[in-house]
């Protein structure tokens, strides 16, 4: 047995229908009046003015209070390097983009970048001048990511650019592209993530942030199961037989980290499932709560001594991601209206829930973990203040470790955090120290102490926080924060800190802060058995107050999250579900199969599975359990929090990767259940042999992609039908019917493959098809064999092209691109239709199969544009930002 695995999706997504939608009256991160993109507090509401529909160069950027406090704070002392600093601000942002999935796969498609296009790209003239091929970004590993000045819309409508914008369409739908800006890369590159690492992302959509984080827990997967196959095999290790080390070994190879994804809205975690499915991660879960609360997740209990209750097991996470909701200020050049809407508020208004955000991970950390804080704004409000108070409030630096990482990134500019810095009212008043501010702002000001820099007793290293410039290497603004967790911690209550106490005084490290005591790390991160004061407690420990009131103890004016509850109210066995305005609850259903259920044992007998792959993390995703129309795997970590929190109030959105899929067959030795292709690169490797067919001619795979149900019946001159297959059609005519696998293997000369290649086949009666959907198709036309070719639908009578009628060749643009479906077709329909003959059932199924994933496409998009006027959903979900706008969300 092989395995050629790669976290690369096999499903199209409707890319330019959803970037149409996302443009449409909405910023995506972060964000004027309350960011919104999703932590605690993030999210708008309905006091939303109209959007600026206006193009960048009519906007007028001038904004006397922007450019005044920014002035003020000499952040760019150096007058020249002060003029290039305003002057970037007011230029158009550069296109950038990224290559996903497995290193070895996001090579090849690299190359295919620079290979074929580059040469077009350098002879292409705009406005009398030469066009600049896509360069490198310095500072990101292996050269995986880009930059582009051309503008957008040039690249989408200039004639000479059809090819390279078909190009990257074509891969951006298949998820082999990421458009992402330059500094939304940087945060996960400074977590250091390994692959048995559990990761907590906070505040997770639009996702693509998440996606790389999701890369990195997958880092080496490939070799490592290659090799753990071998080894099942007696063959030597595919590491040239170096032993695998204890963690490789773990699980087969598999990564045994886990992902929890998270943002407040649910609509964005249904956007962030969208982004982050096309990675095909077992490792995954989704979950939909706000970020300064976020609930501890329960673990197994352990065996308790005799006579003694069992106690809870709560994970700790190894890397936390705080990309929190800002006002968005290092934008502009992407969101040119900021330049209009810009006040000292916005940052004001955002401080607590940031510092919220920032202390809640911080909790939740496992010792010596690591959390990247960051945001896209230039205001120190929103960064080192966040950064100082949060510290200050979980016991200052002798808990909490700001991480030098000048020397990480080396090729990446950046200027050290603000030492000192100076606060702007909403008036426009400019306040050197709080003494000076509370002498003249009312009562009612949002100004505390903790948003002027931290005293030396405090002994902050803020200058070990990075700030990156526009100027420095033709980005957008942004600020990070690397901390690491020095033991454990008993945040203070807030209402005694300097975020929320106005005669806040430093009174050096308080007495009363006992230590945790924590069970030893393990490869599912720590597990704190004597849980603190910010986690669930115990039955055994009813009578103590719930995580959240402790963890945000503030009067109920701040943030309506501080009154304290009873246990009673905290572990209530059924909690009712917040339900979204179509009545269905956003908790959804994750029902395990037993390992021995007659459904699995059918298609471990016909896919002549190898026991060594994991039989018990199959689930379903209806509440009744029953394997009725898809079967999903998780990884193990996933499936003890899925089934050890059912029914306790987490909110979980999404998880697993649908493997296989029931399929109408004739024939009682076929198995009912296909290979889903999310689901192929995991189980591919552990099928027997009787199910694969190997292929190694381009001209043979090129048939099958052009070619939907050739017949394997020869014509009257024995020609055609199974013999035009070339070297597969000798297999196809001996294997059985049913789903198999189709094993593209590298070998050498003009018509052969450099790398190798798994796709999903499926052997009828009378035909054979990829179980492709057409945009992969295209995709993969596109991408080894440089065509846009007409698919041939050999199941329609006559042999029509796929699409019901002929495309002009090269026509592809990024508005045309969307595949029109409708939207009630249910993803997982079994179509079943008498009348039909064997390849025609199957073929309808399959289309209605490829329409229904365009649907989800089309629904997620719909359902971003309800957002619009979704105020009764984002107030239930943040009483505390009711009234404020989202106008100004920024994404990166």
């Amino acid at each position: 047995m092989q395995s050629t695995l790669c976290l690369r999706s096999l499903r199209p997504i409707n890319c330019s229908r959803m970037a149409r939608t996302k443009q449409k009256g909405r910023r995506g991160r972060g964000g004027h009046r309350g960011g919104g993109r999703g932590g605690g507090g993030g999210g708008g509401g309905s006091q939303r003015p109209p959007q600026d529909n206006r193009r960048s160069e009519e906007i007028v950027k001038q904004n006397e209070k922007f450019q005044r406090y920014y002035n003020t704070l000499d952040i760019v002392p150096d007058s020249t390097e002060n003029q290039a600093f305003w002057a970037s601000l007011r230029r158009e942002l550069p296109n950038s983009f990224r290559f996903t999935g497995s290193k070895g796969h996001a090579l090849g498609v690299r190359n295919n970048l620079v290979e074929r296009f580059f040469p077009i790209i350098s002879k292409i003239e705009h406005d009398g001048r030469p066009v600049e091929i896509p360069t490198q970004i310095p500072w990101f590993p292996d050269g995986l990511a880009y930059t582009m000045k051309t503008p957008k819309n040039v690249v989408r409508k200039y004639e000479p650019f059809k090819e390279f914008q078909r190009f990257l369409v074509s891969e951006t739908g298949v998820g082999n592209i990421s458009r992402q800006e330059h500094v939304s890369m940087i945060p996960p590159l400074l977590l250091d993530i390994r692959p048995e690492h559990t990761v907590l992302d906070l505040c997770a959509a639009p996702g693509s942030k998440s996606a790389q984080l999701i890369e990195a827990i997958h880092a080496g997967e490939e070799e490592r199961v290659l090799a753990a196959i071998a080894k099942v095999n007696g063959k030597e290790s595919a590491s040239n037989g170096a032993p695998l080390a204890e963690s490789e070994q773990y699980d087969s190879g598999r990564s045994t980290g886990l992902l929890v994804a998270n943002d407040v809205n649910y609509q964005r975690a249904q956007m962030l499932v969208h982004q982050v499915k096309r990675l095909n991660s077992p490792n995954l879960i989704v979950t939909n709560h706000d970020a300064t609360m976020f609930p501890s997740i329960e673990l197994p209990s352990l065996p308790a001594a005799p006579g003694q209750p069992k106690k809870g097991r709560y994970l700790k996470f190894d890397r936390i991601l705080a990309d929190v909701p800002c006002s968005g200020d290092g934008t502009c050049r992407k969101n040119p209206s900021i330049w209009k809407d810009w006040s000292p508020q916005n940052g004001l208004g955002l401080y607590i829930t940031q510092v919220r955000i920032l202390t809640r991970a911080l909790q939740m950390l496992k010792t010596g973990g690591r959390v990247v804080y960051s945001t896209c704004s230039l205001n120190p409000v929103e960064n080192e203040a966040v950064v100082s108070s949060a510290i200050e409030r979980c016991g200052g630096v002798a808990k909490v470790r700001l991480v030098d990482c000048s020397d990480k990134l080396p090729s990446l500019i950046r200027s050290q955090g603000l030492p000192d810095w100076n606060i702007m009212s909403r008036n426009g008043n400019i306040y050197e120290s709080y003494p000076e501010a509370e002498q003249y702002e009312t009562e009612d000001s949002k100004i505390v102490p903790g948003m002027f820099p931290p005293g030396p007793e405090e002994q902050i290293p803020l200058q070990h926080c990075m700030r990156v410039y526009p100027h420095q290497q033709d980005t957008g603004g942004f600020f990070i924060a690397v901390m690491e967790k020095l033991s454990e911690i008993r945040a203070k209550p807030e209402a005694e800190s300097k975020s929320m106490k106005k005669d806040w005084k430093f009174q050096g490290p308080p007495a009363a802060v006992a230590e945790a005591k924590a069970e030893p790390e393990t490869l599912v991160g720590e597990i704190v058995k004597e849980i603190d004061q910010h986690q669930p407690p115990t039955i055994s420990e009813a009578d103590t107050d719930s995580a959240a009131a402790r963890q945000n103890a503030a009067p109920e004016v701040d943030a309506g999250v501080g009154t304290k509850r009873k246990v009673a109210e905290e572990l209530q066995p059924e909690p009712r579900k917040r339900r979204r305005d179509d009545g269905a609850a956003n908790e959804e259903s994750f029902k395990y199969l037993d390992p021995n259920h007659p459904e699995l044992e059918s298609i471990y007998s016909f896919y002549e599975l190898t026991p060594d792959f994991p039989r018990d993390r199959f689930l379903v995703r209806n509440p009744a359990g029953d394997p009725v129309k898809g079967i999903y795997y998780s990884s193990q970590l996933a499936k003890e929090i899925l089934v050890t929190n059912e029914g306790r109030g987490m909110k979980f959105v999404h998880a697993g990767v649908k493997m296989f899929m029931k399929q109408d067959s004739q024939g009682q030795d076929i198995c009912r259940w296909r290979i889903q292709t999310e689901g192929l690169p995991i189980i591919e490797g552990w099928v027997g042999e009787s199910r694969v067919i190997r292929l190694r001619k381009k001209s043979t795979l090129r048939k099958l992609l052009v070619e939907m149900f050739p017949k394997l019946k020869v014509d009257e001159n024995g020609e055609g039908g199974w013999k035009a297959l070339d070297e597969v059609g000798k297999q196809v005519l001996d294997i059985g019917m049913g789903c198999c696998v189709l094993r593209v293997e590298a070998s050498e000369g003009p018509d052969g493959f450099e790398e190798p290649l798994t796709l999903p086949l499926w052997r009828s009666m009378h035909s054979l098809n990829l179980m492709l959907p057409k945009e992969e198709r295209k995709a993969m036309l596109l991408r080894i064999f440089n065509e846009d070719t007409e698919l041939v639908n050999h199941d329609m009578k006559g042999g029509k092209a796929a699409n019901g009628e002929a495309a002009v060749k090269g026509s592809v643009a990024a508005e045309e691109d969307a595949v029109e479906v409708e939207r009630k077709i249910e993803a997982d329909e079994t179509i079943e239709v008498e009348e039909l003959g064997e390849d025609a059932k199957l073929g309808e199924q399959l289309a209605a199969d490829q329409d229904a994933l365009a649907a989800e496409d089309i629904v997620r998009a719909e359902e971003l544009e309800k957002m619009e006027t979704e105020e009764t959903k984002v107030a239930d979900a943040m009483p505390e930002r009711a009234g404020e706008g989202d106008e100004a969300n920024t994404t990166v």
